[in-house]
This record gives C-alpha cells, sequence and structure tokens, in this order.
C-alpha cells in the first residue's frame, strides 16, 4: 500500500487578493509545505533554547564567548565565500517595504542595495505579505508601474544598470503567518518569505546575472545560522540552483548574537555575505535579556545611545574585525532621518549629524551603510565614497589594533547619561503612534522626521518597562511608576485627538494602540515581542 500523498498548505482567513494565483502556485505552495516539514521542528526547539538561555542570564547577569566554539575563533584558515560581482560594493544601502512605490523608488534610488523588507518595515498583513512578492516579481519582469491616487504621478524603473540589488528580509524566526496552514498548524512567516519569494524569483535573478540575497533578521545564536543555511542547501538541491548561489547577511540585532558573530559566519561561510550593525533591535535585545540586572543595565533616553558610546563601540568594532578577517562585508548602521519639505533648518542640522554618523562608519573600515530616505543616499555615498575611492570595499583593512572583551559588550553603565522624564514623554508618543500604523497594515512610518520600524516601538516599550521595573527617578522628581505611564499614555492619546481632529482620531485605532502600549509596557510577564500581541489584532 503506497504512502498517503502529503496534506497541502491551506490558505485561512484571508480574502481573495489580486492576481494572488500568481504568488500563491500550487508549486509554490507546495514548496513551502515542504521547508515547513522538515524544519519548523528545528525552529520550534530554538525558541525553546532561547528562553533557557534568556533564563540563565537572568541567573547570571552576564554574557561571555562560548568555550565550545573556540577552536572555530581560533582557526584562521576559513573564511566566508567570496562575493558575488552584484554584492561586491555595498557603500550604501536603503531600506524599505515592497509596496509598489517604494519598490521603484528603492530601485531607482542610486544605492547600491535595497534591503526588501518583509519585517519590521512591513506590518504583515496578507495583502502586504502576498502583494509584496508580487512586487519583486513585477520589478524582475520590468513589469511594473505606479500611478500615485493622490498626486496622478508616476513611477516607473530606470534602466537596469542604475537599478539596486535586492537584498530580501524575511521576518524573525519568532513570527508565524496565520494565514497559510498546513493541519492546522501555522507555517513560520520566515518560512513563507523565504519560500515565495527563493521559488519565484532564484533562477530568473540568475538569469539577470543576480542571485537570491537574504538579510537574516532577529538572530540569536550561531545553531539559528546553521538552520538557516540548511534550508539554503535544500532549497537549491530542491529546484536545481547550483550550491553557494544564496548569499545571506545577518544583522547583528542581538546581545547573544554580538558573541557568536564569527560562529555564525562559519556556519553560513558557504552563503554569507556579511554582517551588520542593527541600533535599535540591539539596545531592545540588552534590555530584554538583562531586564533583571539591576541599575547597571539600565538605558537612558534612546537618542542619548549613541554609537560612540564606549559599550556600542565594542560592538561595531568588533563586528568590523570580526567580518573582514573572515572576508566579508561589515554593513553599518541605520540612517533614519526623513528631510522635512518645510523647514530647510532641521534638514541642515540632520545632514550635518547623518554626513558625522557615516564619516564614522566609513573610517572605522565598515564596507557601506544603510539610509531610510532616497535623499540621503548621496550624503552615505559621499563619506564611503572619500574613503573607498574606486575600490568597491575596504575588507583588505583588517582592524587588528581592535581587542574587545567579553565585559565591554555589556558595559551599559560606562554611560553617564540618565533616563528623562521628556525620554518617557518620547517613548510613549512614538510607541503610540507607531502601533497605531502597524495595526492599519503600515511598517515603515514617519515620526517626528525620523522613520520608525518595529525596532522603534520595541525599543520603546523596553525603556518603559526597564524603567518602571528598576524604580528609576527622573531630573523633575517624579518616579517611574505604572501610574506615571499611564497619565502620560492619557495626555498623549488627548494631544493627538487634539492635533488630528474628532473624525480622523475615530478613524484610527488610536485607543488600541494605547492600550496595546500599556500591556506591553507594564505587564510583569514581559513579552519576548511586542508584534506577537500586536498580530493577534493586526486586520
Amino acid at each position: 500500500m503506497s504512502a498517503p500523498a502529503p496534506s497541502s498548505l491551506a490558505i485561512v482567513d484571508a480574502e481573495p487578493l489580486p492576481r494572488q494565483d500568481e504568488v500563491l502556485t500550487p508549486a509554490a505552495l507546495a514548496f513551502v509545505a515542504e521547508l515547513h516539514r522538515r524544519f519548523t521542528p528545528r525552529r520550534n526547539e530554538l525558541l525553546a533554547r532561547r528562553g533557557e538561555r534568556r533564563a540563565e542570564i537572568a541567573r547570571t547577569c552576564t554574557l561571555d564567548f562560548l568555550p565550545e566554539t573556540a577552536a572555530i575563533r581560533a582557526d584562521d584558515s576559513w573564511k566566508v565565500a567570496p562575493a558575488p560581482a552584484a554584492l561586491n560594493d555595498r557603500r550604501v544601502e536603503i531600506t524599505g517595504p515592497t509596496d509598489r512605490k517604494m519598490t521603484i523608488n528603492a530601485l531607482n534610488s542610486g544605492a547600491r542595495v535595497w534591503l526588501a523588507d518583509f519585517e519590521d518595515a512591513s506590518a504583515p498583513t496578507w495583502e502586504n505579505v502576498v502583494l509584496g512578492q508580487l512586487s519583486l516579481m513585477d520589478a524582475y519582469n520590468r513589469s511594473i508601474d505606479f500611478t500615485d491616487p493622490g498626486s496622478g504621478k508616476s513611477y516607473a524603473l530606470k534602466p537596469a544598470e542604475e537599478l539596486a540589488t535586492v537584498v530580501t528580509r524575511p521576518r524573525g524566526w519568532h513570527l508565524d503567518e496565520r494565514h497559510l496552514q498546513l493541519d492546522g498548524t501555522p507555517v513560520p512567516g520566515a518560512l513563507v518569505d523565504f519560500g515565495l519569494y527563493f521559488f519565484h524569483n532564484a533562477q530568473r535573478l540568475i538569469d539577470l546575472g543576480k542571485g537570491p540575497y537574504f538579510y537574516l533578521p532577529k538572530t540569536e545564536s550561531h545553531l539559528e545560522a546553521r538552520l538557516w543555511n540548511d534550508i539554503f542547501v535544500f532549497a537549491q538541491d530542491e529546484l536545481g540552483i547550483p550550491q553557494g548561489t544564496v548569499r545571506a547577511t545577518v544583522l547583528i540585532e542581538t546581545i547573544t548574537a554580538a558573541y557568536e558573530m564569527e560562529e555564525i559566519l562559519y556556519e553560513l561561510r558557504d552563503h554569507a555575505s556579511g554582517l551588520n550593525a542593527g541600533r535599535w533591535d540591539y539596545l531592545f535585545s540588552i534590555v530584554k535579556n538583562f531586564r533583571d540586572g539591576g541599575a547597571k543595565f539600565v538605558l537612558p533616553d534612546r537618542n542619548a545611545v549613541t554609537m560612540t558610546a564606549p559599550f556600542m563601540r565594542a560592538y561595531t568594532e568588533l563586528l568590523v574585525r570580526t567580518c573582514h578577517k573572515r572576508g566579508a562585508h561589515a554593513i553599518g548602521g541605520m540612517a533614519a532621518f526623513i528631510p522635512s519639505r518645510r523647514d530647510a533648518e532641521v534638514n541642515k542640522v540632520a545632514f550635518e549629524k547623518v554626513k558625522a554618523d557615516k564619516d564614522r562608519e566609513a573610517n572605522d573600515g565598515f564596507d557601506g551603510s544603510w539610509v531610510a530616505h532616497p535623499d540621503l543616499v548621496p550624503i552615505a555615498m559621499a563619506s564611503f565614497d572619500a574613503v573607498l575611492g574606486e575600490k568597491p570595499n575596504q575588507k583588505e583593512r583588517l582592524r587588528e589594533d581592535v581587542s574587545v572583551a567579553a565585559g565591554d559588550l555589556i558595559a551599559i553603565d560606562t554611560l553617564h547619561a540618565k533616563p528623562t522624564y521628556e525620554g518617557l514623554r518620547n517613548a510613549v508618543a512614538v510607541g503610540i503612534r507607531y502601533i497605531e500604523a502597524w495595526l492599519r497594515g503600515m511598517g515603515a512610518v514617519a515620526i517626528f522626521n525620523l522613520m520608525e520600524d518595529a525596532a522603534t516601538a520595541e525599543i520603546s516599550r523596553s525603556q518603559i518597562w526597564q524603567w518602571i521595573n528598576a524604580d528609576v527617578v527622573f531630573e523633575n522628581g517624579e518616579h517611574a511608576t505604572a501610574d506615571l505611564a499611564r497619565k502620560v499614555a492619557a495626555e498623549e492619546l488627548a494631544a493627538i485627538r487634539a492635533e488630528i481632529g474628532e473624525e480622523p482620531f475615530a478613524a484610527g485605532q488610536w485607543q488600541e494602540a494605547h492600550d496595546l502600549l500599556l500591556q506591553v509596557s507594564l505587564d510583569q510577564d514581559y513579552a519576548d515581542f511586542l508584534t506577537l500581541p500586536a498580530y493577534e489584532r493586526l486586520r
């Protein structure tokens, strides 16, 4: 008797979308289903391991480089695979979600790379998940265009040689995709995003002289990198794509990953392209992991934690040294400023800060960096051009002068800045505004002239939680308490209502955003990710 045919993926609780059949083909869904069968059990084990490690950090309040992988770090002979031509020069990368307008603008921006984001810059509505895939498919076929219904302005792609190389970021391991299920079990969002993109575009990208390139978010250990590597090997074999075609850049945006940079590159060495320094998620991860550590781990206002803070400097310098030792690209952090169309002085001050930040990264040895807006591309480009000249990167700068001890990465108390009452207000204001937009399906949101994404909301609510639980006293004498957070949140909600008017306020999801921010900021049972309870409310 033959074995029963494996059950197929079911699309659950989702209204049909225009052209979804081009993305959700039977063959593509079968491929995603096979990824789910093979790899979700290991993903689940690794998520459980995260919890165990967090408990160990709570017990010891420290982290160290892994003794069991010391031989990998000591072995100078191994390198990652050479960069393909399309990823050899990454001096400026632009980030953003995969809606049609952003797809065209990002590809046309003049940046070398576009991080096409299904993660923190994209709220995972079913529409964003499916139509974002369609945007990329259409872009590679050059059948994408867009006319803004408000302004009537039309957008179209520049010639192929002027377009940015796409590096796609799937969702983190913690998020499920509730609309795709196998035998009643949701498929991890990461496998949906990776699987659909790889299935439809891998060969097409090879034909265009590029390849399927990925950013891997929220990685917490080299074992998670090993899982991704096994997925790449299987996917390439399954679709007849040559091994090593995939390239992955890992975001070092968790404190635990910072202690395993070399091991992460080693696990992915046939597919690794580089590492990236992701600032806000990194700070969020420090708060999350050391939230029981007392006053020495309390972070000041987020804007007071610059990349020149000693513990942040240790992190970025170690990242550059690690990457260049192993032949990988080191990619710097985000310039999130959104230029004002009305205030030239605001722009002038912000552009000077962006230039100083990018000058520092280029001089420190980074091979490229991120921006959130096309107007920042020339600024970042000039910083890297000044250092790189005609060279595609500076991987020959080994930074052997850098020496980082385990304790340097968590020396939070080297910062002299303290939390302020205004910092609390800002965290509440940004948190409410971001979550409200996210609940309406927008993951990249301009707030107070900065492009914010989910990492912003995470650091906002984490700092509120940390300050309350550490009994911080602000400079005005007020104690950080749950009641104070509720008072500030109520005042902010009233200010938003007055600012935008009754009708827009009623049409939005402001009260729900307010309630969710307070939930994840005040609950003693700290939620691992804000997006988990938020996803339950996403329509």
